[in-house]
């Protein structure tokens, strides 16, 4: 089973900086598709920046030019790195990773679609 762990949230002031990691463990043959979302009080989840397996980006209009989101491979590890933060970028930031996985029992491959535990992140104006 795929299992992902986020790390880097935490308490910030406007204009500042933090960087998220998102790692990738388990029978992982590839991975095809990734997202950050977040979800603030109240609201629903949404997605803020995505990454294909080739490299192209794409991000909410809230945070283009100021988040960046990319990835290494040979360390399944995500990253979003968010500049210029600002209040309504509170949330809770979780990772999501699609791809194909070997069946522990037998081999097989198989999809799965896993999600990070999520890391809050707060900015204080």
């Amino acid at each position: 089973q795929v299992q992902l762990v986020e790390s880097g949230g935490g308490l910030v002031q406007a204009g500042g900086s933090l960087r998220l990691s998102c790692a990738a463990s388990g029978r992982i043959v590839s991975i095809t598709a990734v997202g950050w979302y977040r979800q603030p009080p109240g609201q629903q989840r949404e997605l803020v920046a995505s990454i294909s397996n080739r490299g192209t980006t794409n991000y909410v209009d809230s945070v283009k030019g100021r988040f960046l989101i990319s990835k290494d491979d040979a360390k399944r590890t995500v990253y979003l790195q968010m500049n210029s933060l600002k209040p309504e970028d509170t949330a809770v930031y979780y990772c999501n990773i699609a791809g194909h996985e070997t069946a522990q029992t037998t081999g097989a491959l198989m999809p799965y679609n896993a999600w990070g535990q999520g890391t809050q992140v707060t900015v204080s104006a």
